[in-house]
């Protein structure tokens, strides 16, 4: 008994200890900086802006690649700070780097739909990208719902995409190997939709924060284990800094998205009609390098591999990436591995 005592005294000594550095470091945290890789703005309509990654040495290829995020949450995941930053990785490994800004709707924008994203922002960032660099087509890099967006840009304008590169994608939406696919099949679009008029992000975060309700309580219980640690303390509020700063969706964007995709699976059904284009994936003839998380639980792989199924192109190519959605991003593998796979595959096909 005595001994017991006295290791609980010591536990409970110990934490007081960590709480208390821990509060000496976020005394001096600062602001939480994220996504600090120099770059320049190019374009801009409405709330969108196409930005340009600044070099300090010429591009290795003379293919530009445009990066295009999801609507939900920030871009900012894929350059959250220097030594996990994918696009410094590319950066450094010679790419020239375009990123979709798709910027805060608020409700005057409850009204765009996925016609305006696509055939609207988006083809006029690829114009204007392909008239900078004076080529005729681009590489597009799709992440998340923004490579659905790129998938079915591709199929709509096969002619200007050189390569398409898409990473955690969900294309085939009849799976239910994950809880999103599974929940979002019953959810009432509409009546969300007309409630909102444009969606908020908090609403859209407590239902991902249900995914994995568990994972939300140690979290938050291993933060007191990092916050003696400044360096660990600091990669945890970027994280946090990221997850909390998700975007509102416009409405009939998202009452699309989810109800043609989500519930009725019309995109491999060539059944999906965006704005004047009915997407057939058999269009996307150009080079395709499809990369997906093996223990993903947001798009699972059962979501993301079978687009290799339903392209045109023959020259198609599946990466595995062991890790979850944001491991993708993040994860030191990332650095060593992700980054110079995908120079490599585009330096085959950079001609």
């Amino acid at each position: 008994m005595e001994i017991e005592t006295k290791t609980l005294a010591e536990e409970m000594a110990s934490v007081s200890e960590k709480l208390v550095k821990g509060y000496e470091n976020l005394q001096n945290t600062g602001e939480i900086l994220v996504a600090q890789t120099a770059k320049t703005q190019v374009w801009k309509r409405d709330k969108v802006t196409l930005f340009h990654y600044d070099r300090e040495t010429p591009a290795k290829f003379k293919t530009p690649v445009l990066i295009a995020y999801a609507l939900v949450n920030r871009q900012d995941m894929l350059d959250l700070q220097p030594d996990r930053s994918l696009v410094k990785n590319l950066l450094a490994l010679g790419v020239d780097l375009y990123l979709m800004d798709w910027g805060y709707p608020t409700q005057a924008d409850k009204y765009l739909t996925m016609d305006d994203y696509i055939n609207g922002y988006l083809n006029d960032a690829v114009d204007i990208i392909r008239e900078q660099n004076k080529v005729d087509a681009i590489t597009l890099m799709g992440v998340c719902q923004g490579g659905t967006f790129s998938s079915i840009y591709a199929s709509i304008y096969p002619e200007k995409v050189k390569n398409l590169i898409t990473m955690v994608t969900p294309i085939e939406f009849s799976t239910n190997d994950g809880l999103l696919f599974k929940w979002a099949k019953d959810m009432d679009m509409d009546n969300i939709v007309d409630g909102y008029g444009t969606v908020p992000g908090e609403f859209l975060n407590a239902g991902f924060a249900l995914l994995k309700p568990m994972s939300q309580a140690s979290k938050f219980q291993n933060l007191v284990n990092i916050m003696d640690d400044q360096d660990k303390l600091m990669n945890y509020l970027r994280m946090e800094k990221w997850i909390n700063d998700s975007p509102n969706q416009a409405g009939e964007c998202y009452r699309q998205f989810m109800k043609d995709l989500y519930q009725q699976n019309k995109l491999v059904k060539g059944e999906l009609v965006v704005g004047d284009h009915t997407v057939d994936l058999k269009n996307i003839t150009m080079p395709l390098l499809n990369i997906y998380a093996s223990e993903d639980n947001l798009v699972p792989p059962a979501s993301s591999i079978p687009l290799n199924d339903f392209v045109g192109t023959k020259d198609k190519e599946l990466y595995k990436f062991p890790g979850g959605h944001i491991g993708v991003f993040v994860g030191s593998r990332t650095q060593k591995e992700l980054g110079p796979a995908i120079e490599k595959w585009l330096e085959a096909r950079d001609n």
